[in-house]
């Protein structure tokens, strides 16, 4: 995995389903299953993009993140406003900030990898630190599935100057 791009993103709205989970009960693949067959009943996308996004209550604390540590996450798409959101859908507002932003190109159950390169070289290594804003990965036209190896995202981890 190679070195981040560092990126200011604007306020994002999303228009999309979430849940509470946690790395050891990961009902993320469920939600998705009852998101994608719904999205195109999202009136007013912004683009195709997908949005799968986690929310840690408090900010990520890496030396307390364990597999049962609870967070929110969610799957959405960008929406230029919120009017008429589909019955079962919620509204996410995403605010703006810094991003380290890396591209991700693999099967997801390899994502562990990557992580503790992001989180465990990467991060300690640079001048920044985690920010307490929603981490997110977006998945466009080479998103080939979870499971393809050829599959590309972007993971973008909020942060700010030491």
């Amino acid at each position: 995995m190679h070195k981040p791009e560092i990126r200011m993103c604007g306020e994002k709205k999303l228009v999309g389903m979430q849940i509470q989970t946690s790395m050891a009960e990961d009902n993320t693949v469920a939600m998705w299953q009852r998101f994608m067959p719904r999205r195109n009943e999202i009136s007013n996308k912004v683009n195709e993009l997908l949005y799968s996004v986690q929310v840690f209550t408090g900010g990520l604390e890496l030396e307390e993140f364990t597999p049962k540590t609870v967070f929110e996450k969610w799957a959405g798409v960008e929406v230029s406003g919120f009017k008429e959101i589909p019955e079962g859908m919620h509204t996410f507002i995403l605010p703006s900030g810094l991003y380290a932003v890396f591209n991700y190109k693999g099967p997801t159950s390899a994502f562990y990898e990557a992580a503790q390169y992001i989180y465990g070289s990467w991060l300690p290594e640079s001048v920044y630190k985690l920010d307490d804003r929603p981490h997110f990965d977006v998945m466009g036209e080479k998103y080939l599935g979870p499971n393809n190896p050829e599959s590309e995202e972007e993971i973008w981890i909020p942060v700010k100057l030491r």
